[in-house]
């Protein structure tokens, strides 16, 4: 259990400068912040992100982006933390889908996407 107390904590502080970055991400790829805004992508449980319906080749490469630069901060975050990549991008999806606001999609605990609404997140029973 602690070191679930402990991921929880790192991926958490992980997830907060990543917070702090994405509104910057948003600004500086406007494909992105409409993609999201539209509800062509949303956070999936396995800590990336995904795509929601058709993809084109420039959401393709948007969302591909977004997902190699998690991977990046996911491993070295993971080694640090002795977790496995797995855990710690799963932790990760975990608190990225409890942090989607309202009208944003995520991937419920069935696999299908969701339209994040006013109440919380459906949530994987793991998720800590």
């Amino acid at each position: 259990m602690t070191l679930r107390k402990n991921l929880l904590t790192a991926v958490g502080a992980a997830l907060a400068v990543g917070l702090v970055a994405a509104p910057a991400l948003a600004q500086r790829d406007p494909a992105y912040a409409a993609a999201r805004a539209n509800g062509q992508v949303g956070e999936k449980m396995d800590g990336y992100l995904g795509i929601v319906g058709a993809a084109t080749p420039e959401l393709q490469r948007v969302v591909d982006d977004i997902n190699i630069r998690r991977r990046a901060v996911y491993a070295e975050r993971a080694q640090a933390e002795n977790a496995t990549l797995e855990e710690y991008a799963f932790t990760a999806g975990c608190l990225a889908i409890s942090r989607t606001t309202a009208g944003e999609m995520y991937q419920a605990p069935g696999g299908s996407w969701v339209q994040r609404g006013s109440g919380p997140a459906q949530r994987d029973p793991r998720c800590p």
